[in-house]
């Protein structure tokens, strides 16, 4: 069996929000901010530890990773597959979200401590070629950080095209790890002598997921599928028609048949139709006729 997709949700909470194996997280977030030193986290606490979420609350689920290290300061890690153009405006929401939520109004902002927000994307959003880039608040002129207690690191993996042969830092094992960990069938060579690499990998290994892990790994991959067949779809048939009408019966058409698709493949991995229909937002009888 092949290991998880680290970029599928529940696989990458699963990896990097365990409470149980915080040396995971401690390890990518020392390479990625590149913590040396003192500077070095060296225990952290996971605020939101990993939890199956049930298949009809996923809509309203964000499944990042939230916590905090010896010294306090907090981190957001967010996967995002789905290409989102709006995303940086809102890490800038979530960031902010979380360093008023430290004190009350009351309170001294001394207490206040700095947030990093770790954005791992399977798209690009910046016109550089780095596949990894850092924000911060600077000083136009003098380039100093002086307002430094919120720090945004992207990183782009669509921009990440290393040979496993060239990966030589512990920041780009993770990434590499992340992109591609679900082509292997085996641990590679590459990651042997690095025990936090041999927990993700483990991890990652599904012959140790419950059920219900397993039918949403399933179910996330296939709706990601689905939504990106929906888009193919629509744009293809709207551009058959060639009118502005044409284009949006070509979508809504497409839409339609990937609610089909997405409740016939919910059906098979043992859903109710009940659960189908909230879902899909198809009726429970059109759901039976696709059955029969």
């Amino acid at each position: 069996m092949k290991f998880a997709d680290p970029t599928n949700d529940i696989a990458f909470k699963k990896i990097f929000g365990n409470e149980n194996k915080t040396e995971i997280l401690i390890s990518f977030l020392n390479a990625i901010l590149d913590f040396e030193g003192n500077d070095r986290i060296k225990s952290i606490s996971i605020a939101n530890p990993y939890q199956v979420p049930k298949i009809e609350d996923l809509k309203n689920t964000i499944l990042d990773i939230k916590a905090t290290d010896n010294n306090n300061n907090s981190f957001i890690v967010e996967m995002q597959v789905e290409k989102d153009r709006d995303f940086a405006k809102r890490s800038l929401y979530y960031t902010s979200k979380a360093y008023v939520s430290q004190i009350d109004k009351a309170q001294n902002y001394r207490l206040l401590q700095k947030v990093y927000f770790i954005g791992i994307l399977n798209f690009s959003i910046f016109q550089n070629s780095d596949y990894i880039s850092r924000h911060l608040i600077l000083d136009t002129k003098t380039l100093k950080q002086e307002v430094g207690d919120f720090d945004f690191t992207f990183i782009e993996l669509s921009k990440f095209n290393k040979d496993i042969s060239n990966i030589n830092t512990i920041a780009d094992k993770w990434i590499y790890f992340i992109k591609n960990a679900s082509s292997f069938e085996l641990i590679p060579d590459q990651f042997q002598d690095t025990k936090e690499f041999l927990e993700a990998f483990d991890i990652a290994h599904r012959y140790t997921w419950t059920k219900e892990e397993d039918d949403l790994y399933e179910y996330i991959s296939m709706n990601e599928g689905i939504k990106e067949n929906s888009i193919i779809t629509a744009r293809e048939e709207g551009k058959e028609e060639g009118l502005a009408i044409g284009k949006l019966e070509g979508k809504l058409e497409g839409e339609k048949q990937a609610k089909i698709e997405m409740a016939k493949n919910s059906l098979a991995i043992g859903l109710d139709i009940e659960t189908v229909a909230k879902l899909t937002g198809l009726s429970e009888s059109k759901i039976k006729e696709i059955i029969f």
